[in-house]
């Protein structure tokens, strides 16, 4: 799959999480097979850019892989300026948000709520297009609930605007997370609209994976959730539907190294204060599915101190390794 000038390496993309795709997730999983990985949505209100958490996720020094960087809002010179921002500072494609349900960023009229406004939908597009050089896509959901299911319009005006690659998220604003993505209104919009359209949305398997593309005709799969505590997810699903053989799961010692290292790579990026605190809940998805390991989350979730961090993985993991 290609967006503007960029190859992919392959069709698996990691979507924008808040809170979740910082840089040292992204690198990971880049590292571990993803095609594309794309940032936190970061707000087009210069006001909060000094934030902390804004400066990190504007901070793209050291990243790997193509650096695609999403921007989130309702004024188009605002967005305009955000995007103009982000590529002096390294982006080279900027996502625009138009797919997070959150009531916060909705009740500002931005995310997903914005699907309901089609004409400000076009003017935002076209004023981010013309601002920067770099290409632009777009994430939205099917639409703003489920009897105005306007997915197949925004993409047809999406497409000649000048967005150069469409990521669907199979529900609408009002379903938020809830019950089962559907794939008809992607597989509608792959049939209406000429530029590459990527299929999200509860895609937790190679073969889920597998059928989702076969079903939407989609370029490329968009893989959010499924990722927690699972970035082995993009080389198992590249694997499959490369080869149609599916690929050995990590080992504990592969599990073990990966936490650690990520661990270690929250510490370094956030300082060790907030690196310890980020670190809490992808230790708890990492080690979800391991056994016996509520005790031991527990447990993580009051250390303290970078150092003890890492030390008492290492110690759960040499412990699980020897049941």
């Amino acid at each position: 799959m290609r967006i503007g000038n960029y190859q992919l390496t392959n069709n698996v993309i990691l979507a924008p999480m808040a809170g979740i795709t910082d840089q040292p997730f992204r690198q990971l999983c880049h590292e571990l097979g993803a095609g594309l990985t794309v940032s936190e949505m970061l707000s087009s209100n210069p006001k909060v850019w000094a934030t902390d958490k804004s400066r990190h996720r504007m901070d793209h020094s050291g990243e790997v892989g193509i650096r695609a960087v999403q921007i989130a809002g309702s004024e188009p010179k605002l967005m305009a300026e955000a995007a103009r921002v982000n590529v002096a500072k390294g982006a080279q494609i900027i996502d625009i948000n138009m797919g997070c349900p959150a009531k916060k960023v909705n009740k500002k009229l931005a995310g997903s709520a914005l699907l309901q406004y089609p004409q400000l939908v076009k003017d935002i597009v076209t004023a981010v297009v013309e601002a920067v050089e770099v290409p632009v896509t777009l994430k939205i959901r099917t639409g703003w609930d489920p009897d105005h299911k306007n997915g197949v319009e925004i993409a047809q005006i999406a497409e000649q605007s000048g967005i150069q690659s469409l990521a669907v998220h199979g529900r609408t604003r009002a379903c938020m997370y809830k019950g089962k993505a559907e794939y008809d209104t992607i597989r509608a919009i792959k049939q209406k609209v000429a530029i590459p359209v990527v299929a999200n949305g509860d895609v937790t398997t190679p073969e889920q994976a597998k059928q989702v593309l076969e079903y939407t005709n989609a370029d490329a799969i968009m893989i959010g959730r499924g990722a927690q505590g699972n970035p082995w997810l993009f080389r198992e699903i590249s694997h499959y539907l490369e080869h149609g053989k599916y690929l050995q799961p990590p080992s504990l010692e592969q599990v073990a190294e990966t936490v650690i290292l990520h661990v270690a790579r929250l510490h370094e990026f956030y300082g060790k204060f907030q690196g310890v605190r980020i670190a809490r809940k992808h230790v708890g998805w990492y080690l979800k599915e391991q056994p016996d390991s509520h005790g031991f989350r527990q447990q993580f979730n009051q250390i303290e101190q970078a150092d003890s961090q890492l030390d008492s993985l290492e110690n759960y993991f040499v412990t699980v390794e020897k049941r």
